[in-house]
């Protein structure tokens, strides 16, 4: 129960003990009342079943869970009026910061004052940052690196850049073969229009041919 009553639970002891039965169901209701009588006397307003049930199987009256059987009816009614009689529990204190705490340790107003508005800089900067990283998404892009986002509505495609889906070793392979120190030991050179010319001049790769090695591996400098 929430509310008080006025009712004593000495006038609810004698209604239950007045349906009669057995007689040790009788006398676990009379220790079982004294219990909570004494509970009351104490000033505390703690009549839960685990409060009141500890407090009985430690004076050996009944096991505190027997309390929550459906015979135990009359042992919860008799709590639970002396619950009502005794009022809610008094709310706690609200716990008092650490910061504050050390406030109330400062003499001088002036300082005291001075961290005071310190510590409250700080409170709303947390909480800002804690509203900041309530809102941060973080997306971890895994696609290779020259892969490029196309889009028709609604119908998004991932292209990848032709550079994109080579290999390290493909890469160094393209490299080598169109660099001017492996023509030269070859008897090989670049021509002015990207073709592979020997030393007769005649021409062992067509026209564009390192040119076009050299936008595959996304490099802007052509010759």
């Amino acid at each position: 129960m929430n509310g008080k009553t006025d009712i004593h639970p000495n006038a609810v002891l004698e209604s239950l003990l007045a349906k009669g039965g057995r007689s040790n169901r009788r006398a676990g209701l009379a220790k079982l009342h004294e219990i909570c009588r004494r509970q009351y006397e104490t000033g505390s307003r703690n009549f839960t079943l685990p409060a009141i049930g500890r407090l009985a199987e430690a004076e050996g009256i009944i096991k505190g869970r027997v309390l929550y059987n459906a015979q135990s009816s009359d042992y919860r009614t008799l709590i639970e009026a002396w619950g009502a009689y005794a009022g809610p529990p008094a709310l706690k204190p609200p716990k008092m910061l650490a910061s504050h705490e050390y406030l109330m340790r400062i003499e001088d107003p002036a300082i005291r004052s001075i961290m005071q508005a310190i510590i409250a800089e700080r409170d709303k900067l947390k909480a800002q940052l804690n509203v900041l990283k309530a809102h941060t998404e973080v997306t971890v892009d895994r696609r290779p690196l020259g892969a490029i986002i196309t889009s028709q509505p609604e119908t998004p495609v991932t292209v990848f850049a032709p550079s994109a889906q080579l290999t390290p070793s493909e890469r160094e392979a393209l490299k080598k073969a169109v660099s001017s120190d492996y023509l030269e030991e070859r008897g090989l050179r670049e021509g002015s229009h990207g073709e592979i010319v020997n030393e007769r001049g005649r021409i062992m790769f067509d026209v564009g041919f390192t040119r076009a090695i050299r936008k595959i591996l996304g490099d802007s400098t052509y010759k």
